[in-house]
């Protein structure tokens, strides 16, 4: 099963690299909100500098969003989905395997360049280094979540504004702990393990609701 689950990684990155990907649109995105929010405050930097870990993580969640809603959807419409059901694989495990491929070509370089465009926002390296912490630990809750949606929008065509409106609202919790954790490593009121570890929590509490949410969903196409 674990070789199974590897082997659909490995076409789900292969796949993604052929086509061009969601990870480079994403980090696209998140370039664009990152450059946009600027212009709208204007140049005073230590309003940038105390608001640019939200604003890095609010692009986060926005960038996470593109592509989940193909995510099931070209595998559902070409038949690769039965023919993963019928080799015997948990439709869970199979669910799990693509998130770990979508957050690999969206998520991780999502975290990786959050230090580079917070030179844009005007943060501090501790700031860099909080924002990319936080968002390694946060991306995988935010891709496990999506994949709820994800899976309950695969039969439907163009179902990518339903899928974030169901999504959004149940993302907002890790949102809230990634800008918390990001601002206690800074200096702020509360230790900075509280709200990482209720981060790190969250993710696990997503991997394992997601997966089994997101095969049940698929189970009723």
């Amino acid at each position: 099963m674990l070789r199974a689950a590897a082997a659909i990684v490995g076409r789900d990155l292969k796949l993604a690299a052929r086509g061009g990907g969601g990870g480079g649109l994403g980090l696209l995105f998140f370039l664009m909100i990152v450059t946009l929010v600027p212009f709208a405050i204007g140049p005073d930097l230590a309003l940038l500098a105390r608001i640019g870990p939200a604003i890095l993580w609010l692009a986060a969640v926005l960038a996470t969003l593109i592509g989940l809603d193909r995510l099931f959807q070209a595998d559902e419409e070409d038949g690769s989905l039965d023919q993963m059901r019928l080799a015997g694989t948990p439709l869970e495990l199979i669910v799990v395997a693509k998130v770990v491929a979508h957050w690999l070509t969206t998520g991780l370089p999502l975290a990786l360049a959050a230090p580079l465009f917070g030179l844009l926002l005007a943060l501090t390296p501790e700031a860099m280094a909080a924002v990319t912490v936080t968002l390694l630990v946060g991306t995988p809750a935010l891709t496990c979540v999506g994949a709820v949606g994800a899976g309950l929008t695969a039969g439907i065509r163009r179902g990518g504004l339903l899928l974030a409106i169901i999504v959004v609202p149940l993302m907002v919790p890790t949102l809230i702990f990634g800008v918390s954790a990001t601002n206690a490593a800074l200096g702020g009121p509360v230790p900075f393990l509280t709200p990482f570890l209720v981060l790190v929590a969250l993710s696990l509490l997503a991997l394992v609701a997601g997966s089994v949410g997101a095969a049940a969903a698929l189970r009723g196409l």
